[in-house]
């Protein structure tokens, strides 16, 4: 999965973020066409009993700077999911205590070729939003004291359906059922083999898929693909 989201808060993300049963909104949801990585992106997470939303950085590991954090040389804005249960990995203790879900109108995916770009598409919900399984982490500055957080999407093995658009990876997308999405918050499950089923290319919702010029300008140039729900 290539690094880009469509965090568009509209009614339909709304919907998603009222069925997540938030009770604090530490701050305002991010509302943008175009969230890169190393952008600030909004998570929600379990802090104790209580499920929250807040902005981290789309970047796992940070460094410390003068005043603050900065992302890491190493890029960790996705963690795949074939280095979750390795021990010293970016995302393994993350993977066991502090997960996160991500609430987005859609995503990017960019193939390359010979490490250049042959197309770009944008993909969104056909209806409503998706959740994207992510991890988290917090960062204490040592010397202001103040608490930085950050975050990553959890990245699968390409699906079949997928292949022509990234034949690499894909974003793990959530089933919206309020009995996974406890779960997988609840930082007290530190049990993961519940979640193995998770982690296999699979398409809880229906697509639509656009081709565009760039990312940045996201022109549409193809007429929309519609990739259905498994």
């Amino acid at each position: 999965m290539c690094g880009r989201l469509n965090t568009t808060f509209d009614s339909g993300v709304k919907k998603l973020y009222t069925s997540l049963k938030i009770h604090q909104v530490i701050d305002k949801p991010i509302d943008s066409r175009f969230v890169k990585a190393a952008d600030t992106v909004s998570i929600v997470r379990n802090v104790g009993e209580q499920r929250q939303v807040e902005n981290a950085i789309w970047w796992l590991l940070l460094d410390q700077t003068e005043n603050g954090f900065k992302p890491s040389r190493y890029t960790s804005f996705n963690t795949r999911y074939d280095k979750l249960n390795t021990k010293g990995s970016a995302g393994y203790q993350a993977y066991r205590s502090a997960r996160c879900i991500i609430a987005v109108k859609g995503f990017g995916e960019t193939e390359f070729v010979n490490k250049k770009p042959v197309h770009y598409f944008d993909m969104e919900a056909a209806s409503g939003g998706l959740i994207l399984g992510g991890l988290c982490r917090e960062w204490k500055h040592q010397t202001t004291g103040k608490i930085k957080l950050s975050c990553s999407v959890i990245t699968l093995p390409p699906h079949e359906k997928l292949k022509h658009i990234h034949s690499k990876a894909m974003p793990l997308l959530l089933p919206q059922e309020s009995s996974v999405i406890d779960q997988w918050l609840n930082p007290q499950i530190n049990e993961v083999e519940q979640f193995e089923s998770l982690l296999h290319p699979f398409i809880p919702q229906t697509l639509i898929a656009h081709r565009i010029d760039k990312p940045m300008s996201h022109q549409v140039i193809s007429k929309p693909m519609s990739i259905h729900r498994d």
